[in-house]
């Protein structure tokens, strides 16, 4: 069985990387049989300037898209796309923009744990956020979701407490916009290849399938 990695470029408060990582589990469960796929979330903050305590929500997105009407329409648009993959969106739960730096360094010592640990603590992110209105920037928040996640409370506020992190964090975001990523969802695979943005299940799974055929006989031509 082929293998492939995918790095996944998000930030855990843009819904189109929560409707992406949706249909990257779709994608991955269609190719199950014939690829093993290991996920790894990667950070990237949209609004990295945000003040650590955050701003108004609906005040933020209406000054970054154009008015309440822009908002309301993306919404919409949104929340009908999240139907069709499983999010139950409550855009009108969700009251504050923080800044996810310290959601992007639990999800940093969640990959220390295990891929699996990450992606509990990423999907728990996620929907925190969009479906429970949750403020993801609260280290409470964070915590709530770490110990959830399987991870030890204890340590989690420890590293937060230090500071732990945040330069290495953030030196990740700079690689992520050095090598060109603009806008997230990104999925990097195999650290070679980049599909941008939250595409359907199909076009991951050809773009998977034809990855792994070119791994192929790459290996096979130099046999």
């Amino acid at each position: 069985m082929e293998a492939i990695t995918i790095d996944v470029v998000s930030d855990v408060v843009c819904p189109w990387c929560y409707l992406g990582k949706k249909r990257l589990e779709q994608a991955i469960e269609n190719v199950k049989d014939e690829l093993a796929v290991t996920v790894t979330f990667r950070p990237y903050q949209l609004n990295p300037d945000l003040p650590p305590e955050g701003v108004d929500h609906k005040k933020h997105l209406a000054e970054k898209l154009g008015g309440i009407d822009a908002v309301d329409r993306a919404h919409q648009m949104l929340t009908d796309l999240g139907h069709a993959a499983g999010i139950d969106f409550d855009f009108p739960a969700v009251k504050i923009s923080p800044n996810t730096l310290d959601a992007h360094r639990l999800l940093r010592w969640a990959m220390i744990e295990g891929p699996l640990v990450q992606e509990r603590a990423a999907i728990a992110l996620f929907k925190a956020y969009f479906e429970e209105g949750r403020n993801v920037g609260d280290r409470a928040v964070l915590l709530d979701i770490a110990e959830a996640s399987g991870m030890d409370r204890a340590v989690v506020t420890a590293l937060f407490s230090a500071g732990a992190d945040v330069d290495s964090v953030k030196e990740e975001i700079g690689m992520a916009r050095d090598m060109g990523v603009t806008g997230v969802p990104c999925f990097i695979i195999d650290n070679k290849y980049a599909v941008m943005g939250a595409q359907s299940p199909d076009v991951l799974v050809n773009a998977f399938r034809e990855i792994a055929t070119m791994k192929a006989q790459e290996r096979n031509g130099a046999e």
